[in-house]
């Protein structure tokens, strides 16, 4: 193994993804751990991380480079925000050493809505990467929306994320499906029952007046119960594409960057293209891959 190796970590709330990276950029080894930072009790994600991650990847000994809600109160260290406007220099100037030879990459905070700050730890990373997948994207404006449970709608100018904005509609359908009137075990796959959630959120507005129809369509109007989380995530989704990019920027006029899990990004594909917006997708493991790297060998475009 060459001796500039070294970790990275793509450390979330669900889930860890570890490569072993060598000299040259190259993956020698990755693997996925079932060790987000909910499911661990305070102080054990550096003993979990020594004792498991580094064995798994014969990586004992290797610097190790670390990025997502690790870095939170809720993982090994609570890492400081960077204030937006911020760069992918900001984010390698931002690093913070939390054991020897092991460095974590700090979130974003911005301007939110309602007077509110915003927050992000983790999709910064992967916007960066997908920043330094190409020079050219260093110049311009894009907007990108980066889909899961807490959903980021994210403006860039210039290779700089200058602003966004947290919608929770992941967690929200995952309440609703498990904890409401509109709980259910049936899959969430149906591509008509979706379309017919989008149609049913409109602008946007009244969300919570709309998400009632997911029960009275049902109860009173004979449509299968089993539709109901195709429908209600059509709706959710309807009704974030439709209000957010207004919010973050004004009218859209150029397609949406989508970044993060395909399935994901294939249900947003759907919700744009319905309201006549274009849109393309990129692997968001890869770009966290791409700016770890980066931060890390200092290779920066």
């Amino acid at each position: 193994m060459p001796g500039a190796a070294f970790l990275a970590c793509d450390w979330g709330t669900t889930n860890l993804r570890a490569w072993v990276v060598g000299g040259d950029g190259e993956v020698l080894a990755s693997r996925d751990f079932e060790l987000g930072v909910s499911k661990l009790a305070p102080g054990e994600a550096e003993q979990r991380f020594q004792s498991e991650v580094r064995p798994a990847l014969n990586a004992e000994g290797l610097p190790a480079i670390l990025c997502g809600m690790i870095g939170s109160n809720l993982g090994w260290r609570a890492i400081d925000y960077l204030p937006c406007p911020a760069s992918l220099d900001d984010l390698h100037r931002g690093l913070v050493t939390v054991a020897d030879g092991v460095r974590i990459a700090p979130g974003l905070r911005g301007d939110g809505i309602a007077g509110a700050p915003d927050v992000m730890r983790g999709e910064e990373t992967q916007v960066f990467g997908w920043l330094a997948q190409d020079p050219a994207r260093l110049f311009g404006r894009y907007v990108l929306c980066h889909p899961g449970t807490h959903a980021k709608w994210i403006l860039i100018e210039d290779g700089r994320i200058v602003r966004f904005i947290t919608a929770m509609t992941g967690e929200l359908f995952a309440v609703l499906k498990k904890h409401s009137v509109l709980r259910s075990d049936a899959p969430a796959d149906d591509e008509a029952a979706f379309d017919n959630g989008l149609e049913a959120a409109e602008d946007g507005r009244a969300l919570a007046a709309r998400l009632f129809t997911a029960r009275s369509r049902v109860v009173a109007g004979g449509e299968p119960a089993e539709d109901t989380p195709s429908y209600l995530s059509g709706l959710l989704i309807g009704a974030e594409v439709a209000s957010l990019p207004e919010l973050l920027c004004g009218a859209l006029d150029q397609p949406v960057v989508l970044l993060g899990d395909e399935t994901l990004c294939r249900w947003y594909e759907r919700a744009l293209m319905r309201r006549g917006l274009q849109s393309a997708s990129y692997d968001g493991e890869a770009a966290a891959l791409t700016a770890l790297t980066a931060l890390q060998l200092e290779t920066r475009p």
